[in-house]
């Protein structure tokens, strides 16, 4: 059935799951929009602050600001407001005045005060020198803005200051601070003619229900405090933008509502007050995540709500529309799925859908947020590393659905399935499984073994097998490598020559090329009529039935290569062993199976069966990647050759002996499968190969699933190491749960890809899948660094997996690097954590997100671990057994024969 036939095939279910997905995600935007109606603000705000500086300009580097732009936001703010309150009576802020009477607003003059007694005493001058120029315009000075508060005076030293000025201004005069400095140092009121209290909620972490109220109560409690004194809430507000304060939440809704509501109960009270402010001041970085937020209008001069009527989230529309769009585009892939149940593909458009909304959310992050060089740093880095790992996470549910809710496999092999004569060579691009005949095709089978300083005994075990394999007609080539130790070489030729003539043995001391050129040996000795290359590793045991179940499926002349899982046969060594063969158990159960199905399976060498001609038209064993098989595995793909897998165990070899030598094998797969990637990824485009689609996407998703993710973990976790000081002490730049809640989400994605996935295919004791989740985990550093040589690196030397050996020694500790970095992402959670004073959640996120990325490094040293603990069990039982005598030898050899 061709492509376009499929997709007729599956747009049915296809559609209705994609409709369904999209009217549930645009009516979850719906539900969930904030709506409010607070009371209207009926004619001119009594006072707002004034500060006219651009989006590029900060006062304190000195920055000016001139007559026009003052002009400018005068005149923006002209309609809304009767007063304004300046900060400052130099830097520009001097003309004030002179244009605030051209709009006919009043003026409230402030004069900064701090440690510069020179710049105090200049502030206060020209303050006086404007109040009695303006007389009709200045309507008070107030000297300071929170200087109690920061520590540059005492109230004491304050309420001196204040009693001298006032005997030299013409108009009243106080100081600007918050409600409980003045209850703290009631000798200021005593020297003002108003009290300016600042009450702003949301530094105290009132939450938005309450944070009117509280002023209320604040601007009492001054009143009461000091009776007679005129009380002047100086400054309220709500920041539209940045993180939480304990029970604040600061949000663009919530500004609104709060400022509206205050706004009518002042009125309503008969309560003076000012807004803070008129514009969002972008320099406000000192002021955390909140500074530049508190303006009526956005930095670009545009009103950021309505003072009359309902409202409703900015850009909530255009954001929906974004995330229902890119939600709807991903989904599309649903279409490409083959013959998908309903909730198959209900799972896969609903995911898409919610990374549509992820992105598009993160994406419109800008629109509503000003962003200093280290958020913009922060936001381009989590995109970068985010949008990858979204994608493959849309990839492992894709696959949890298919494993779940799918058809079952349709492409594995049956087993013992006699198969008809070949038939003249087709290649379709994805050709169903071939029917069954009675005549069995029997063709002759080449099986070779390479070996390279493998102990003889285990390859005589080998041997052996093969020697009792029910089929009738193989041979079996030998090469031994590269090993110039006889007592490794002589026993093995001496086997096969009692063996008899099917086995030929090669000694090649000095080859080139890897095992690749081992294996370049071995087809130039193999016979000339055989037909089928069966490659074989040197520890792998086989079962009788393993080429006469398998071969005769090459009577279909498309079928180009056949592979058998691995499984091990010494995993009761320890708990130790039991994990790693059931971290590899779960590749060949899921993974091959789901690739199996678009012929696109890795060929992993050990237990495969090759067409010689198949063999021969790819190329060859080619010794310029570490992973000749795969290579060669795919390059027979890439030339229209059919693939067939089994998940039938059919052999069983030996698991690395140590921790050490699995993550040495680790770190050879990756480095050779990022080879292959750059080898072959020009024919992985359209019309380069004759690949199919499915197959392609395979490849891509694979090397991005297995080589990518782990590289982007570990490069995130380093990130977010880094950034973990410019949090906890500079208090700026902090990560926004758009950039860091992602990456909980992939882990939990993640572990229920493999709790999952294991209890469906793999099905196996939890103990031992748990053990498999921390053995995959613990691999992250080791894949990483693979992946980074093979970058830089074209080739590194072929390192032999230890096996067959029995250590009873411990070594160097094989997990010291992830070691120390996971205790210092676990060190960095719990700073932030306890540090974290004002409850903001995104910090919160943050340490748990550290947390999260410390799991693989932390697996690494747990492995470790396990294996010293299961060393320190057997060296105690060996210590225990009683000594072997000759007696005692020969019953053993006996009984393990």
């Amino acid at each position: 059935m061709g492509f376009v036939g499929k997709l007729r095939r599956a747009m049915p279910v296809a559609f209705v799951a994609v409709v369904v997905a999209v009217l549930a995600h645009g009516a979850i935007w719906l539900i969930n929009g904030e709506e409010v109606t607070p009371p209207d603000v009926n004619g001119k705000l009594e006072s707002v602050s004034f500060s006219p500086y651009d989006a590029s300009q900060n006062p304190e580097d000195g920055d000016l600001v001139t007559p026009e732009q003052i002009r400018a936001d005068m005149a923006v703010v002209a309609p809304y407001v009767k007063r304004i309150r300046t900060y400052a009576a130099t830097g520009g802020l001097e003309h004030v005045p002179e244009i605030a009477a051209e709009f006919g607003i009043k003026v409230t003059l402030g004069a900064w005060i701090d440690l510069d007694e020179e710049r105090n005493a200049r502030e206060i001058k020209t303050a006086i020198d404007l109040a009695n120029k303006f007389p009709n315009t200045v309507e008070a000075i107030v000297v300071g803005n929170e200087t109690v508060l920061r520590g540059e005076k005492t109230g004491a030293e304050m309420a001196e200051l204040l009693r001298k000025v006032r005997g030299e201004s013409p108009v009243p005069i106080t100081t600007g601070d918050i409600w409980s400095t003045w209850l703290e140092n009631p000798e200021m009121a005593g020297a003002v003619d108003f009290v300016a209290a600042h009450m702003l909620g949301y530094w105290e972490g009132v939450p938005r229900e309450s944070v009117v109220e509280h002023a209320v109560e604040a601007y009492n409690r001054l009143r009461t405090t000091f009776p007679g004194k005129h009380i002047v809430v100086a400054e309220f507000g709500w920041p539209s933008g940045g993180y939480n304060m304990k029970a604040a939440e600061p949000g663009p809704v919530a500004q609104a509502e709060i400022l509206r509501a205050f706004v009518s109960r002042a009125r309503d009270l008969g309560i003076d007050y000012n807004i803070i402010e008129a514009f969002d001041q972008r320099w406000k970085v000192n002021e955390g995540s909140v500074g530049a937020y508190w303006g009526l209008f956005d930095a670009e001069r545009n009103l950021k709500f309505d003072l009359a009527g309902t409202i409703t989230e900015p850009n909530k529309e255009r954001i929906a529309g974004a995330a229902l769009l890119v939600g709807t585009l991903l989904s599309l892939f649903v279409f490409l799925l083959k013959r998908p149940t309903f909730l198959q593909a209900m799972v896969m458009a609903s995911a898409a859908q919610c990374v549509g909304a992820w992105l598009a959310i993160t994406i419109a992050h800008p629109l509503s947020h000003y962003l200093v060089v280290g958020s913009a740093v922060m936001w381009v880095a989590g995109l970068i590393l985010l949008v990858p790992l979204a994608l493959l996470s849309l990839a492992r549910i894709e696959e949890i659905a298919a494993v779940a809710l799918g058809r079952q496999p349709a492409r594995l092999l049956a087993e013992a399935t006699p198969l008809p004569d070949p038939q003249p060579r087709t290649v379709p691009l994805v050709p169903d499984v071939p029917s069954v005949a009675a005549a069995p095709y029997l063709p002759k089978v080449s099986i070779h073994i390479p070996a390279y300083r493998e102990p003889a005994e285990m390859l005589k075990q080998t041997l052996d097998s093969v020697a009792a394999l029910d089929y009738p007609n193989f041979e079996c080539v030998v090469v031994v490598n590269n090993t110039p130790d006889p007592a490794l070489v002589l026993p093995v030729e001496a086997h096969c020559r009692a063996l008899g003539p099917r086995f030929k043995f090669i000694n090649a001391e000095r080859v080139d090329g890897f095992k690749a050129g081992a294996l370049r040996l071995a087809l130039n000795e193999t016979a000339e009529d055989a037909e089928i290359v069966a490659l074989l590793d040197a520890d792998y045991v086989v079962q009788p039935d393993w080429l006469k179940d398998l071969v005769p499926h090459f009577a279909d002349a498309r079928v180009g290569l056949i592979q058998a899982p691995q499984d091990h046969r010494d995993d009761a060594r320890s708990l130790f062993h039991r994990v790693l063969n059931a971290e590899y158990a779960g590749f060949f159960d899921i993974g091959m199976v789901q690739r199996n199905e678009s012929n696109a399976i890795v060929v992993h060498g050990t237990m495969c069966l090759i067409r010689r001609v198949a063999l021969d038209e790819a190329g060859g064993w080619s010794s310029d990647t570490i992973t000749e098989d795969t290579d060669l595995g795919l390059s027979i793909l890439e030339r229209g050759w059919t693939a067939h897998y089994t998940r039938r165990r059919y052999g069983h070899g030996l698991l690395p002996d140590d921790y050490q030598s699995f993550k040495t094998q680790r770190h050879r797969w990756a480095y050779g499968g990022l080879q292959i990637c750059r080898k072959h990824w020009r024919r992985l485009l359209p019309n380069r190969s004759r690949l199919a689609g499915p197959q392609r996407a395979e490849y891509l998703i694979g090397w991005m699933n297995w080589l990518g993710a782990e590289t982007l973990g570990v490069a995130a976790a380093l990130l977010n190491l880094m950034w973990v000081p410019v949090v906890a002490f500079a208090g700026i730049a902090l990560p926004d749960s758009v950039l860091t809640l992602p990456v909980v989400i992939v882990f939990l994605v993640n572990i229920l890809h493999f709790s999952l996935l294991y209890k469906l295919r793999v099905r196996m004791p939890m103990r031992y899948a748990v053990g498999a989740a921390i053995a995959a985990m613990s691999l992250q550093l080791t894949i990483a660094r693979a992946v980074t040589l093979g970058l830089f690196k074209d080739t590194l030397p072929f390192l032999r997996t230890a096996k067959g050996a029995k250590k009873n020694a411990v070594g160097a500790f094989p997990a010291k690097w992830e070691a120390i970095i996971g205790s210092l992402l676990v060190a960095g959670a719990a700073l932030l954590w306890f540090t974290n004073s004002d409850e903001v959640r995104e910090i919160y996120v943050f340490a748990l997100v550290l947390i999260v990325q410390s799991l693989p490094f932390l697996a690494t040293v747990s492995m470790a671990l396990l294996e010293r603990r299961c060393l320190r069990q057997q060296a105690a039982i060996d210590a225990a057994a009683p000594a072997l005598t000759p007696a005692t030898v020969a019953v053993e050899t006996a009984a393990n024969a």
